[in-house]
């Protein structure tokens, strides 16, 4: 028994920074196909010339962001003549917020934080790229954000009809789009200049599952660490989720408990118990973005099962004093982000009431406001 404890100061993680969400691996697994896409799409770039847009959709967790940092890791490895930026929309999802992460990624100072109209700001960086002769590609990820407020027309409207009004610009945009619902049409204006190269990523087979869960276990832990039914278990959790970041993350804390009882084995009972938070993970971190209206709009829905537009308006107004168009524009945000569910009864005049669902479990929504 004592030959299977760990020493105080012994670990069983080999490489524990494989295991961290961010890390881009070597070897980029079963997206081989989507890889090259992207490559054809921004290889003008590297010879001068604007890039082919690129269109990446998918399911959560499935690869797309990871794969465009790859492509662009490795651009920016071989030549200096490409600007590129990746902008996290959920983060920053005014038109201003991202073209200051642009003008940030370009001069490398934050911009004036007031006084400056989004028109000057990025007619600054358009002039600065044409005084350098670079060609920049813009990463908007969960660009679904920006229709929300309306941004996303006015963003990509800016970047792709640029060279209109400044000759010589050379940009280009990938959008990345993360729902599984639908994908967002853009304004006739910038859907005529937009023509992406469509790049989907479907959702990981089982087998591909475990092949990716494999060659992280093998970096990131010790040999014999990590038994075979306890790596089938999480690539079962894996699969039940269609995250594949709830499985790194779910290694990673499985590695923690089961230090925490100084083992050198990784136990089922360790993956059980570290299942609660992982399959929280992601949803904790997109509820911890939203605005406290968005939260109290949630947290009603969760308290009331399902509820009437109407009824859930009236709770939601008793501590608010949003109008009822804002408040829907709120409650249409939480349905296209996949939060609700808004479906119409036979009720009401016409036929015409809206029924307000969760799309989650109500104890897990709480939670995730809570914190």
């Amino acid at each position: 028994m004592k030959n299977n404890m760990l020493l105080w100061d012994e670990t069983i993680f080999r490489d524990p920074i494989v295991l961290e969400l961010d890390y881009l691996p070597e070897q980029f697994m079963h997206r081989d196909s989507q890889l090259q896409s992207l490559i054809y799409s921004l290889k003008p770039a590297v010879k001068g010339m604007r890039p082919i847009n690129c269109l990446v959709y998918g399911p959560p967790g499935t690869g797309k962001t990871s794969a465009v940092l790859k492509v662009f890791e490795e651009i920016e490895a071989h030549t200096s003549n490409v600007v590129l930026v990746k902008i996290n929309c959920q983060m920053d999802s005014t038109r201003f917020a991202v073209v200051s992460r642009i003008y940030r990624k370009l001069f490398n100072i934050d911009p004036p934080s007031s006084g400056v109209a989004f028109r000057k700001l990025f007619e600054k960086i358009v002039l600065k790229l044409i005084e350098k002769d670079r060609v920049m590609v813009v990463c908007l990820d969960d660009i679904n954000y920006l229709f929300h407020g309306g941004h996303a027309d006015e963003i990509m409207y800016s970047i792709l009809r640029a060279h209109e009004q400044y000759p010589g610009v050379k940009m280009g945009v990938i959008a990345i789009v993360s729902d599984t619902g639908k994908l967002y049409r853009f304004d006739p204006k910038v859907s005529s200049v937009f023509l992406p190269e469509e790049i989907e990523f479907p959702p990981y087979s089982y087998d591909e599952i475990g092949d990716i869960i494999s060659s992280r276990i093998q970096l990131a832990f010790y040999p014999e660490v990590v038994p075979d039914q306890v790596r089938e278990k999480i690539v079962n959790y894996v699969d039940l989720t269609g995250d594949l970041r709830v499985g790194i993350d779910l290694l990673k804390r499985s590695g923690l408990n089961a230090e925490k009882r100084a083992s050198k084995n990784i136990s089922e009972d360790d993956v059980d118990k570290a299942y609660e938070s992982s399959r929280l993970l992601h949803l904790r971190r997109n509820i911890s973005s939203l605005s406290d209206n968005e939260k109290e709009i949630l947290r009603l829905v969760a308290e009331n099962d399902e509820i009437k537009a109407g009824e859930l308006y009236e709770l939601f107004n008793d501590n608010n004093e949003l109008g009822y168009t804002r408040f829907y524009s709120l409650v249409n945000k939480l349905k296209d982000s996949h939060y609700l569910d808004v479906s119409f009864s036979g009720e009401g005049m016409r036929g015409r009431t809206r029924i307000i669902r969760l799309n989650y479990p109500a104890d897990d929504v709480i939670k995730c406001i809570r914190g």
